[in-house]
């Protein structure tokens, strides 16, 4: 590789007109089960312009309100061993619904909580059906996608780029008027997703072979997949301490949050659909994981030493970390799902449990290192995590790129 830019070739030209003609061209399912999957992922950033108002109104403290995230995640990640087990016995289709139904369920009981006990433990309820979904829905998709793994995972990544920029607006415009009306908000949205997928997806076949609860943790042996998923640990803990964290020290209402996070997921849904592949294809999936995270590192850096100093910088960055955390989903998510010989579900599934732990240890962890020795410690304990994302990723490289031929 020389560095210098060439014109592309015409099968590579073609090719690229026929994967953007695949991308648009979907059946309805698809479609349907995006836009759920949108509404689903706005579950993620709704509580994020909310978090001061949740802390002010319940009497919490920023490490007490954390704990939205951290029961959250932590039950969908241990959810998702059962995932495939669920899906592989009453189907795609049924298990969707399922996960819709209970999201509802939750969802509507968060509005009504009376402490942040209650709203705690109602979100973990939530994250039971968000795994059920999340987990379903990339398969499901990938299943009745046109065009092939490829496209079906880039839609997929559109559809959480685009509901994780989403969640933030959504939150703030009816956070602003009462902290409790996102809650019932996302209620209404799955509800209407629930209805939605009933209409037009059809009826999904069981896979021949049922899903044992222990394959997500077998197929972690394959050391392609593990390298994949305990660096997606590491980098989903600086992922989540910007998104958990940062509300805290911005000193904004739930508008203005709502605002900076609303162009933070814009960077995630632009970058992970259109930026990555096209670096993919160029220097390789490797070669761009290791270098956004190098990226993201020195982001959070820059996070530690405006933060307490500089507003505006931190709302820069915020939005800059959205494009580098874009370009990481698209990569981890085709690594796992295409870097080893397990089922996708069940690579899936295996994948998910280890790097939500991420996601469910760093809002607590930040809002504690934040709350003992200052706003600037959870951004540079968060680049730290970066550091041995990157170090996991060169160090298991061999067993990635053998298999990179294959991806998607």
């Amino acid at each position: 590789m020389d560095g210098q830019l060439t014109a592309p070739a015409p099968e590579a030209s073609s090719t690229l007109e026929a994967e953007k003609a695949s991308f648009l061209k979907q059946p309805k399912a698809v479609w349907a089960t995006a836009l759920a999957a949108v509404f689903a992922f706005m579950g993620i950033g709704l509580v994020d312009p909310i978090l001061p108002a949740i802390a002010k109104n319940l009497e919490a403290t920023p490490s007490q309100v954390s704990l939205l995230f951290t029961s959250y995640f932590m039950v969908t990640a241990i959810a998702m061993l059962i995932t495939g087990f669920v899906s592989s016995r009453i189907g795609g289709k049924r298990t969707l619904l399922t996960g819709l139904a209970i999201i509802v369920v939750f969802a509507s009981l968060s509005g009504f909580s009376g402490s942040v006990g209650e709203l705690v433990g109602f979100r973990a309820g939530w994250g039971l059906g968000n795994a059920l979904f999340v987990a379903t829905a990339l398969a499901v998709i990938v299943g009745v996608a046109s065009g092939g793994a490829g496209i079906a995972i880039i839609l997929y990544e559109a559809a959480l780029g685009l509901g994780i920029s989403l969640g933030p607006l959504l939150g703030a415009l009816l956070g602003g008027w009462q902290w409790r009306a996102p809650f019932f908000g996302t209620a209404v949205l799955m509800a209407a997703a629930f209805i939605a997928l009933i209409a037009l997806l059809p009826k999904t076949p069981l896979p021949e072979r049922k899903v044992r609860l222990r394959d997500p943790l077998l197929a972690l042996g394959h050391k392609g997949l593990r390298t994949t998923a305990a660096s997606g640990l590491f980098y989903n803990y600086g992922f989540f301490t910007i998104l958990a964290f940062t509300p805290f020290i911005l000193g904004m209402d739930a508008y203005g949050i709502g605002a900076v996070f609303f162009g933070w997921g814009v960077a995630v849904a632009v970058f992970s659909v259109f930026v990555a592949p096209a670096l993919q294809r160029r220097f390789g999936a490797v070669r761009v994981l290791s270098g956004t995270l190098a990226l993201l590192l020195l982001d959070l850096v820059g996070l530690g030493l405006s933060a307490g100093h500089s507003v505006p910088a931190v709302v820069t960055l915020v939005v800059v970390s959205g494009a580098l955390l874009g370009v990481n989903n698209t990569i981890y998510t085709e690594l796992a799902m295409g870097v080893s010989d397990s089922p996708r579900p069940v690579a899936s599934a295996g994948y998910n449990f280890v790097r939500w732990m991420g996601g469910a240890l760093a809002p607590f962890a930040a809002a504690q290192l934040g709350e003992h020795f200052g706003p600037q410690v959870p951004f540079f304990a968060a680049a730290v995590a970066m550091a041995v994302a990157i170090a996991v990723v060169l160090g298991g490289r061999r067993f990635l790129s053998s298999h990179e031929p294959h991806l998607v």
